[in-house]
C-alpha cells in the first residue's frame, strides 16, 4: 500500500515538472498581456466582463487574461501556475476543455448575476481549477486524484474564505463563488460523460 502511494505521487511530481514548460508559457503571455495594459494605461480593462450589457458578453473570454496592477496579477501567478500543473495530469485536451467551461460558465455566471462595474482576473479560472481538482476526488476516486486534492488543500485551502463577500475590498466573490461552482459543475459533468461512454462502449461491444 505504502510503496503504491509512493509511486504514485513520484508520477504526480514527474508529470507536473513535465508540464512546467506548458504552464510557464501562459504564465508568460499573461504578464506580456499585462504589461501591453500597463502601458495602455489598463485601457485592455474595459473588456473585461460589464454586467448584464451586450457589450459586456466579450469579456467572458478576455477577463481571465486581464488584470488592475501588478500585484493583482503577482498574487494570481503562483495558484494559477500550480492548478494548472495539476489539472494538466489529465493531458492537453481535457486540459483546454476544462478551461474553456469554466471561463464561459463563471463568465456568464458573473455576467448575469455578478455586481455592476467591470469584473477582470483569472481569480474564477483558479478558483475553478480549485473546485475541479477537489470535486473530481470526490467524483472519480483514484490514488492520483486524491493526492492532487490533497495538495490543492494543502496549499491553496484558503481560496476558500475569498468565496465570501467583503473578504476583501475591489475583489470580485462572485467570480471567486462561480469560478468554484464552475468547475464542481465540471467535474460532475465529465464523470457522468465517462460513465455513458464506458456503458455505450460495453454495449457496443
Amino acid at each position: 500500500m505504502l510503496d503504491k502511494l509512493l509511486t504514485e505521487v513520484q508520477q504526480v511530481i514527474t508529470a507536473m515538472q513535465a508540464n512546467m514548460a506548458f504552464s510557464f508559457k501562459i504564465i508568460a503571455a499573461l504578464w506580456i498581456i499585462h504589461i501591453i495594459n500597463k502601458i495602455t494605461q489598463y485601457n485592455l480593462n474595459n473588456l473585461g466582463i460589464r454586467t448584464r450589457r451586450l457589450d459586456g458578453l466579450p469579456g467572458i473570454i478576455f477577463s481571465p487574461i486581464l488584470h488592475g496592477d501588478f500585484n493583482h496579477l503577482f498574487f494570481n501567478t503562483v495558484p494559477l501556475f500550480v492548478l494548472m500543473d495539476l489539472v494538466l495530469m489529465d493531458g492537453t485536451v481535457v486540459f483546454y476543455n476544462v478551461s474553456l467551461a469554466i471561463i464561459i460558465l463563471s463568465g456568464f455566471l458573473v455576467w448575469s448575476l455578478g455586481q455592476r462595474g467591470i469584473h477582470i482576473g483569472a481569480s474564477s479560472l483558479i478558483m475553478g481549477y480549485f473546485g475541479y481538482l477537489l470535486a473530481k476526488a470526490y467524483f472519480q476516486v483514484t490514488g492520483t486524484s486524491i493526492i492532487l486534492a490533497a495538495v490543492c488543500l494543502y496549499y491553496f485551502g484558503g481560496l476558500i474564505f475569498s468565496i465570501f463577500p467583503g473578504a476583501k475590498k475591489n475583489i470580485s466573490w462572485e467570480g471567486h463563488i462561480f469560478g468554484l461552482l464552475s468547475g464542481i459543475f465540471v467535474a460532475y459533468y465529465q464523470m457522468n460523460i465517462s460513465k455513458i461512454s464506458a456503458w455505450l462502449q460495453g454495449f457496443l461491444v
